[in-house]
């Protein structure tokens, strides 16, 4: 489904990836593992079209993504969850959810919907409380929901556990394992193994930008 290939980015003079390689078959969940710094972020932001590539291409579908801007990645069905959420917080948790809805059109909006609150069904009793009323965590799983929006592929999920509370990460952990079910292609960073360990199918560790074996 999503093949990336030697690719390299530079993040002002730094060389922030560096011929890093990983690819992902369709409903497979991966794993990508590094240190804070090690170039996660870097590279899923690069997969989204928001970095460009110093060289090497990525491919999703067969389809060359070099040329593509992020709203274009979007609409092919990859969802992005970042660390730091990037929620809008005069916005109500629904409203934030459906932002993805509001600029592709292709979308079918109630049914996305529809589907995040049958995964995650506390979002839809806290639909109308703006997101900055919410915890660090329920704003996580409102980001979440967001992704899953344009997410009807792909899902890249930035860091979901980092700062949450024990509970909320493990009802995090039980909705990410149950998307196997939606037959989604998920790619995780996190900087150490955790108790999700057991649901990926494979992984990729990254140190520098770069593959470590």
């Amino acid at each position: 489904m999503l093949t990336v290939n030697s690719v390299s980015v530079k993040i002002g003079a730094i060389l922030a990836l560096k011929n890093f390689t990983l690819d992902i078959k369709k409903g497979e969940m991966i794993s990508l593992i590094g240190r804070n710094g090690a170039g996660k972020t870097t590279l899923l932001k690069s997969i989204m079209g928001v970095n460009k590539l110093a060289n090497g291409t990525i491919k999703f579908n067969d389809l060359d993504l070099n040329n593509s801007a992020s709203h274009e990645r979007a609409a092919l069905g990859i969802g992005y969850m970042p660390e730091d959420r990037g929620l809008i917080p005069e916005l109500t948790v629904e409203e934030n959810i459906l932002l993805p809805s509001w600029s592709i059109k292709s979308l079918d909006s109630n049914n996305r919907l529809t589907l995040v609150y049958q995964i995650m069904p506390e979002l839809k009793e806290m639909s109308e409380r703006k997101a900055l009323l919410l915890s660090g965590g329920q704003q996580k799983m409102a980001a979440l929901g967001r992704a899953l929006v344009s997410g009807t592929q792909l899902l890249l999920l930035d860091e979901p556990f980092e700062g949450v509370a024990p509970a909320l990460s493990q009802r995090l952990s039980e909705v990410i394992k149950g998307l196997k079910k939606q037959n989604m292609s998920i790619i995780l960073s996190q900087s150490e193994q955790n108790h999700t360990e057991d649901i990926f199918d494979k992984k990729f560790l990254i140190e520098r930008g770069e593959n470590v074996n």
